[in-house]
């Protein structure tokens, strides 16, 4: 048996950060990156596509996203499509889910309690729904297979334990402990829910198969498992995705003005296309005038937006020499020098905050 998975496709996802052209054309990339997932399953001649959840966002989807998601799933007929609803496109009465006249090749799951369809003689996948956007007990609760043979699980859950730390921080929906699943007699369970990719000899987490933020990372994509008439499940991913996301960090130590810093990232930004996310950090001279305007401004043709932000950005004041000037710069350096219950930060930003508005600089170094 052989089925092609993935999960957390978020389609409709706002990108409120992004410029609105932006965020519209990263969003029309989630509907060509499942147009690729629907090819590939057919390309490897898979037996289904499943989807373990997040599918869309019940919150913001369009009649054109239900049409979209109908015609896809019925273009590749008679290939099964098995849907588990997760906890941002749950299963309840105004759900896109409820809304669309799918193709006999459609299974939605709809109960909050794992439901077993067989794909062929000893072969059952079972399946389950989040019917809320949040409070889902774990489907693996007092679950057990009912009959032999091989015994497949798909649902959008959060494992505990040592998955805790591939959560980035989500509540625990649906939440269960990996070595339920064999406990529940099934050999392997096909998950969504952590964006970050992870496998193990019985579960699998595909990962989000088009980038959703900045600074992911793993084999995300699609997931071929061949499972074998005894159980073995063998795993292999594939890459999807149709937008580039980049995140760089541009160290700018010893740029004096600003021209220095723009030629610093100008020079990492070659070769890469889509939407970047530009960190500088450095030690700087104290006349820069740093504005992340001016990096935004810099959007070369081959990029689609540069998202500038400031790291650990530090201007090189000589504080010694400052303290011997018999001007009001002088005498306030000496005044917060002289509070003695300030930490070393809190010295350091309160002075390189008011040195830059005494020197009349508008940027957004004073308030780091």
């Amino acid at each position: 048996m052989r089925l092609v998975h993935f999960a957390d496709l978020h389609l409709d996802t706002a990108f409120r950060w992004a410029p609105p052209d932006v965020s519209r054309e990263w969003r029309n990339s989630l509907r060509k990156t499942l147009l690729c997932l629907s090819a590939y399953a057919t390309e490897v001649g898979a037996d289904a596509l499943t989807c373990g959840g997040d599918l869309y966002e019940q919150d913001r989807f369009t009649p054109d996203t239900a049409e979209f998601l109908r015609s896809t799933f019925a273009e590749v007929h008679p290939l099964p499509v098995f849907l588990a609803p997760g906890n941002h496109d749950w299963f309840g009465p105004t759900s896109l889910y409820q809304q669309v006249s799918w193709s006999p090749n459609v299974h939605i799951f709809r109960s909050d309690r794992l439901e077993a369809v067989a794909l062929e003689d000893g072969f059952t996948l079972w399946g389950a729904a989040h019917r809320a956007p949040a409070n889902t007990d774990g489907f693996l609760e007092a679950f057990s297979v009912d009959r032999g043979g091989v015994n497949v699980g798909l649902f959008h859950g959060s494992a505990l334990a040592g998955l805790a730390s591939q959560g980035e921080g989500k509540i625990p929906h649906a939440p269960f402990r990996e070595e339920q699943i064999n406990r529940a007699g099934l050999c392997h369970v096909l998950a969504g829910h952590f964006h970050t990719p992870y496998g193990s000899a019985a579960l699998t987490y595909p990962g989000n198969p088009d980038p959703l933020s900045f600074g992911e990372t793993g084999p995300r994509g699609a997931v071929v498992a061949d499972i074998s008439g005894t159980g073995v499940v063998s795993i292999e991913r594939k890459r999807v995705e149709t937008f580039a996301v980049h995140d760089i960090s541009v160290d700018v130590t010893g740029a004096t003005h600003a021209g220095m810093v723009t030629d610093m990232v100008v020079a990492q930004l070659a070769g890469l296309s889509g939407v970047v996310r530009v960190t500088v950090f450095g030690e700087v001279g104290p006349d820069i005038d740093l504005r992340l305007q001016d990096i935004a401004a810099l959007k070369p043709a081959h990029c689609d937006a540069l998202v500038p932000r400031l790291g650990a950005v530090h201007v090189a004041y000589d504080f010694d020499r400052l303290r011997a000037e018999p001007t009001v710069r002088g005498q306030f350096v000496n005044d917060v020098f002289a509070d003695t219950a300030l930490s070393d930060k809190e010295r350091e930003r309160i002075l390189t905050t008011g040195l830059r508005a005494l020197d009349g600089r508008g940027d957004e170094l004073e308030v780091h």
